[in-house]
């Protein structure tokens, strides 16, 4: 079954939603929100990549974003990523293996493994919103990336070329960082702009990414390539909350 287009845009938004509401409701919420993420982009990024053993990689791709989302629940300050690295670590292995395992002169090898690898490290990026919930207890940052992504992704949803939709949605992002700055006091204007265009650019870029897929895209492809980018956005609002905003 192809899914619509819009479908990539409606999915990074959902997940967003669910990501702030996580933070706002408990840290358990959270966890479980990312969790799912987590999952369901290691159910659909084998789907996008069409590769085969999709089921071995889905789970390869999901299991260490799972254990970087708990990792960053459990673990004490400041290291709320510290374990993140060697699960991406892990999956890396654990994608080699299943290669080898696979043979030699197996189809789409080379797209499998650098595919999948990818597919590891934003699943396992997707912890960075835990971290970000936990680090000073602050939840507007959150909120401001929460804010910037969405914008991101609204004007992704439009049916017009890339060169126009590419600056659109850098310059929107960068827009709303500050905007949404003013709102939530303790986080300064300019340093929310150079989130937000960030931020801006991760997603459009993958939106170039979804549109130079060929052919009918089918509904975990369109759940993993829309869910994807949300998980990069959290370690990236992470940091960029540790070295520009407080």
């Amino acid at each position: 079954m192809s899914a619509q287009p819009w479908l990539i845009g409606v999915a990074g938004l959902a997940c967003l939603a669910a990501i702030l509401g996580g933070v706002y409701i408990s840290p358990e919420a959270l966890l479980g929100v990312a969790v799912a993420a987590a999952l369901v982009t290691g159910y659909g990024w084998p789907h996008f990549l069409e590769v085969p053993a999709r089921k071995t990689l889905g789970a390869v791709i999901a299991l260490p974003g799972v254990g970087s989302a708990w990792a960053a629940h459990t673990l004490p300050a400041p290291g709320y990523l510290d374990a993140a690295p060697g699960f991406m670590a892990l999956g890396f292995i654990a994608v080699f293996v299943v290669q080898l395992l696979r043979g030699t002169g197996q189809a789409k090898r080379l797209e499998s493994t650098l595919g999948s690898c990818a597919g590891v490290l934003l699943s396992c990026l997707g912890a960075g919103w835990i971290a970000g919930a936990r680090f000073n207890g602050v939840r507007e940052m959150l909120a401001v990336a929460a804010v910037s992504a969405a914008v991101a992704l609204l004007v992704g949803l439009i049916r017009w070329p890339d060169r126009i939709v590419a600056p659109l949605g850098i310059a929107m992002a960068g827009l709303s960082g500050p905007l949404a700055g003013l709102v939530f006091p303790g986080i300064a204007v300019l340093p929310a702009a150079i989130f937000g265009v960030v931020v801006g650019a991760v997603l459009v870029s993958f939106r170039r990414l979804a549109t130079l897929h060929t052919g009918p895209m089918s509904v975990p492809a369109a759940l993993g390539v829309g869910i994807a980018p949300v998980l990069a956005v959290g370690s990236l609002a992470y940091f960029i909350d540790k070295l520009l905003i407080y």
